[in-house]
């Protein structure tokens, strides 16, 4: 764990846990970039999603820091409601889905019939109920390496334990103690990725279209269970369950009604854009040429 600056640009410190952030995010856009191509999405779809995303990932991450503030608050009123830059991924989840529904559901269903400029207009090829399927798949990249950076950050540690898996922690309570703790950080990432490739093959070879069902319940469930092994302490939200255990439930039960909605109505909604005559040979008038 490196919870210390690795280096400083124009005076400010950079850590290791900024720059897994910043990794993952770069790392889940890209994917999302190839995918929509690799699925025939045209660029109005491809790029009204992204922007869209962009601006839901940004109100993500003010959301974590609200949300780990109130969870600040709540442990200890007496110092007061201060916004701070810890974050909580749960926040930044909710925030960031509930905001790119918001803006998304305004540009399709109010802007884009009155919109007059052809830019502002709805001609995508795709739908969200299309980009469902793969967008979880760029969360759990993104949410895989900043759980690398909880790790090298030292933050949302383990459990100190003496069993061969443990590692030293050197910044629990802010303090370079070493304790050795289970790193349920590096659990997590390995359980993020191996969830990325099972969401991979799941939509690419078996055209499993309710990938973000399976994410809500599979993480739900992980993230309730390693809470146990958690130790660092968030405050309490329900008798008998942290914060992160409650919201767990919450996505469990989102996540089995997300099959019943894809099913009695996203579905209907799909418009299939890999079905559709190729984009990918544009140049040279080939994909005109399939089109008629």
């Amino acid at each position: 764990m490196h919870p210390q600056a690795l280096f400083h640009i124009f005076g400010q410190p950079v850590y290791a846990y900024g720059i897994c952030m910043a990794v993952g995010i770069i790392a889940c856009f890209i994917f999302l970039m190839w995918a929509f191509w690799y699925r025939n999405f045209n660029e109005e779809a491809s790029d009204k999603i992204l922007i869209i995303g962009v601006v839901a990932t940004a109100f993500g991450i003010f959301m974590a820091m609200v949300f780990q503030s109130v969870y600040n608050y709540i442990e200890n009123p007496a110092a007061g409601f201060r916004l701070n830059t810890s974050m909580t991924f749960y926040g930044g989840l909710i925030g960031g889905v509930s905001s790119f529904l918001i803006v998304w559901n305004l540009y399709v269903f109010v802007i884009a019939p009155r919109a007059k400029s052809r830019l502002l207009q709805n001609n995508m090829n795709a739908s969200l109920s299309d980009a469902l399927p793969i967008i979880p798949i760029g969360i759990t990249i993104a949410h895989a390496f900043g759980r690398l950076g909880c790790f090298f950050g030292g933050c949302c540690y383990g459990a100190e334990t003496d069993a061969w898996y443990g590692i030293a922690c050197q910044a629990i309570g802010g303090i370079n103690t070493g304790v050795k703790v289970v790193p349920v950080q590096l659990f997590e990432c390995i359980f993020l990725f191996v969830l990325t490739g099972v969401m991979v093959v799941l939509y690419f070879k078996f055209h499993f279209n309710c990938n973000f069902g399976l994410y809500a319940i599979a993480y739900g469930i992980w993230r309730f269970a390693i809470e146990f092994a958690r130790d660092d302490h968030r405050g309490d939200f329900v008798a008998g369950l942290s914060p992160s255990q409650f919201w767990a439930i919450v996505m469990v039960v989102l996540g089995i009604a997300y099959f019943f909605a894809y099913k009695y109505f996203f579905k209907r909604f799909m418009k299939h854009p890999e079905l559709q005559p190729s984009l990918h040979a544009k140049k040279g008038g080939k994909a005109e040429e399939a089109a008629e």
